[in-house]
């Protein structure tokens, strides 16, 4: 599970909420306790209409962030598109880029995240920030976010990037409908059997999740986020990137303890009793019922 912290004044979701480098570092400490597998750290906004940010101020923002979180033992990942800031945070102890256009911003990416032997999140997006979300249309929006994932995959390994070290996205609300989001959401399993590569599925608090009533405030949206979080992990997601990582945590643990239940209160195979009668059904090891 990547739990995303955002040290930006205009982020969708949290933006400006940790925008002090200790507001950062106590909200990197709190994912980490919650259950992150990896820290997502991002200073620029990729919401749509957001304006660009200097290499030097981004730079600025994020790099003592990383070199502060990387004692912590959990692996750092830097949320960038320029090659220079994410060499930066991988210097200062990121291990991953995670970079919304799988390399195609600056030619100099995949080069650096190779040179590094770094980890890559290759995302599909439609458009740059600013534009993404006017018109985008598709013929098939599965099949070509699919071929253009395997596109980049082979684009990171020509570049020296080594195949266990890529991850995909499909980039779900970056440049799609809603409607686009779910059916992207859906073929999880055909984009996981698709690409070359783990895929990652990042819905959280998305505009999306408002068709199935989640209220307009993203913050509100931990609940439908956590649904499609766990669906997504059932349906062949190696990782989900979230910004509520205790609230899906919880929403794994409770779906692992309603299976296991399920499992083991399955009828026994015994054969009938003679006359017919229902077998007992095992619960926790004990013959019995409710």
């Amino acid at each position: 599970m990547m739990g995303v912290l955002n040290v930006t004044p205009d982020s969708f979701s949290d933006g400006g909420r940790f925008w002090a480098p200790a507001d950062a570092l106590t909200h990197g400490r709190r994912l980490v306790a919650d259950g992150a597998d990896v820290i997502d750290v991002g200073g620029e906004s990729t919401r749509p209409g957001a304006q660009p940010v200097p290499e030097d101020e981004e730079r600025r923002r994020v790099v003592p962030v990383v070199a502060a979180l990387a004692g912590l033992g959990t692996p750092i990942s830097v949320d960038t598109q320029k090659a220079a800031v994410a060499d930066a945070a991988l210097r200062a102890g990121a291990t991953i880029v995670n970079d919304v256009s799988a390399g195609r911003a600056d030619p100099e990416m995949l080069g650096v995240v190779a040179r590094h032997d770094a980890g890559v999140v290759l995302m599909h997006m439609r458009g740059e920030p600013r534009t993404r979300q006017h018109d985008p249309r598709y013929r098939d929006v599965v099949a070509e976010v699919g071929d253009f994932l395997a596109e980049r995959v082979d684009a990171a390994r020509a570049a020296g990037v080594a195949a266990d070290r890529i991850v995909v996205d499909p980039g779900i609300g970056f440049g799609k409908t809603a409607e686009h989001s779910w059916a992207l959401l859906r073929a999880t399993p055909v984009l996981a059997a698709r690409v070359p590569a783990p895929l990652l599925v990042g819905p959280s608090r998305k505009s999306f999740l408002r068709a199935v009533g989640a209220p307009d405030d993203p913050a509100g949206r931990d609940a439908a986020t956590a649904v499609t979080a766990v669906w997504a992990l059932r349906h062949g997601a190696a990782m989900v990137r979230v910004h509520d990582v205790a609230g899906c945590r919880a929403a794994l643990a409770a779906r692992a303890r309603v299976e296991g239940a399920a499992s083991r209160a399955r009828p026994s195979r015994r054969a009938p009793s003679p006359g017919g009668t229902t077998p007992a059904v095992t619960v926790g090891g004990r013959a019995g019922g409710t």
